[in-house]
């Protein structure tokens, strides 16, 4: 690979670790509002279904851009990326906290109560999602490579829907349930804000296939890539 490439793959990555980082870190400041996303009611057992946070928007493309960077930079780099959202989400936890103890001016347009009201629980949300992100992301990539050389490169709709299938349950059911420990969540909600994100995250895995299988191709036209083979940056 020529040089002008691999200065134009690394900045590619450059650009994907941080809408990785960006999609992660604000998923979880933002998790406090709640939405209904089915078009009529739905409940299992008087459990009343498909209430979800707007947290879980973005959410979903942390795990495609993990899919992506593993099958064109290679497990390696996915795992820095990971571990670079660690930082990213505890530092942003680290400005929360500090911020939330400086007073507000009188004049100031959001007074101590109502950043206190929207930030204050987003330090154990913060918390409870990297113990649940580190399950996760460390699963899906290692799932993700186990079918890759299973497959010898071929067959990606299987390697990046079993490998989001099982991390975004591990991910969901984790979250969740520390939410609910730390009493951020109430336990009443668990079972149906468990099946509503499963449910969710598996439908948008379904979605993200096909531009999954976009880039990819986009990739290897770009680099002379052939299938199963990595960029080395």
């Amino acid at each position: 690979m020529s040089e002008s490439k691999k200065i134009l793959a690394s900045k590619i990555y450059l650009y994907l670790a941080a809408l990785f980082i960006t999609s992660l870190v604000v998923s979880n400041l933002i998790f406090q509002k709640f939405f209904y996303w089915y078009p009529f009611d739905f409940t299992i057992n008087g459990i009343k279904l498909f209430e979800l946070s707007v947290g879980i928007l973005p959410y979903p493309i942390t795990f495609l851009v993990t899919d992506l960077i593993s099958e064109i930079y290679g497990q390696k780099k996915a795992t820095q990326v990971v571990v670079a959202g660690i930082f990213a989400s505890f530092f942003s936890l680290l400005i929360i906290l500090v911020s939330n103890y400086v007073p507000a001016l009188d004049s100031s347009p959001i007074n101590d109560q109502t950043f206190s009201k929207v930030f204050s629980l987003s330090g154990l949300a913060v918390l409870a999602s990297m113990l649940a992100y580190l399950f996760a992301q460390f699963i899906d990539i290692k799932i993700y490579h186990f079918w890759k050389k299973l497959t010898k490169g071929k067959m990606l709709w299987l390697r990046n829907n079993f490998s989001t299938f099982s991390s975004q349950f591990i991910d969901t059911f984790t979250v969740i349930t520390l939410l609910c420990f730390f009493e951020v969540l109430s336990w009443d909600s668990f079972v149906g804000l468990v099946i509503s994100g499963v449910v969710f995250k598996i439908l948008i895995a379904f979605l993200d296939t096909p531009l999954l299988y976009l880039f990819v191709h986009l990739f290897r036209k770009k680099f002379n890539l052939k299938v199963g083979e990595e960029i080395e940056i």
